[in-house]
């Protein structure tokens, strides 16, 4: 099995805490980054500079040591990532660029007005959001969300579906409600006018 099918298949695994030792320590992680770069207000580059200092200082002196004790160094070939990988994963990467693309030009030239000023409220908020939180606390709290949510909602999953036809229902009958009360009139009064004009100029 390549790296990006590993990858893809252990994702969903951790995101829903089935494999929970690596979910707890993704966790874990994306915490302390957090606060070691948030609270304590240290610029990624150090941290990233430190944590390659201390895997390199590591690795020289394990490797060392165990020349020290006649030892064979650990086959490391393993982590090196193959060319097929590198393909797979850029054929992902291309497929998802591909369907936001697509999803823009979407929403944008079928002229679908509801999801058009969806989308566009979303944006709308996420500008907004970005002006009160920096990348990095926006990154932690969607890994958090991404933690959280996705096994909340495995959970009451059938909740979680009846509150959404409900809101479902509520929503078509609030669009049949501004169609016969608001653009149904605006039809009327469109053609009240235009047989006004045409019996003027009888």
């Amino acid at each position: 099995m390549s790296t990006a099918t590993t990858v893809q298949s252990s994702l969903p695994d951790t995101i829903l805490w089935r494999r929970k030792k690596l979910s707890l320590s993704l966790l874990i992680v994306a915490t302390a980054i957090w606060i070691t770069l948030e609270v304590y207000q240290l610029n990624f580059i150090t941290v990233a500079s430190w944590v390659a200092l201390f895997i390199v200082t590591s690795a020289f002196v394990w490797g060392n040591f165990l020349r020290l004790l006649n030892k064979e160094t650990p086959d490391m070939s393993g982590l090196e990532i193959t060319e097929e990988s590198a393909v797979e994963m850029a054929h992902t990467i291309r497929e998802w660029v591909g369907r936001g693309v697509q999803w823009m030009l979407r929403v944008g030239a079928e002229g679908d007005w509801f999801v058009f000023a969806r989308t566009v409220a979303m944006l709308l908020l996420l500008s907004y959001v970005g002006q009160l939180y920096d990348l990095l606390t926006l990154l932690y709290i969607g890994i958090v969300v991404g933690m959280t949510v996705p096994v909340i909602y495995e959970k009451y999953e059938d909740k979680f579906k009846d509150c959404v036809e409900r809101l479902r229902m509520q929503r078509a009958r609030f669009y049949r409600m501004i169609d016969e009360k608001v653009v149904r009139k605006v039809k009327n009064k469109g053609v009240g006018d235009q047989q006004k004009k045409e019996k003027k100029t009888e």
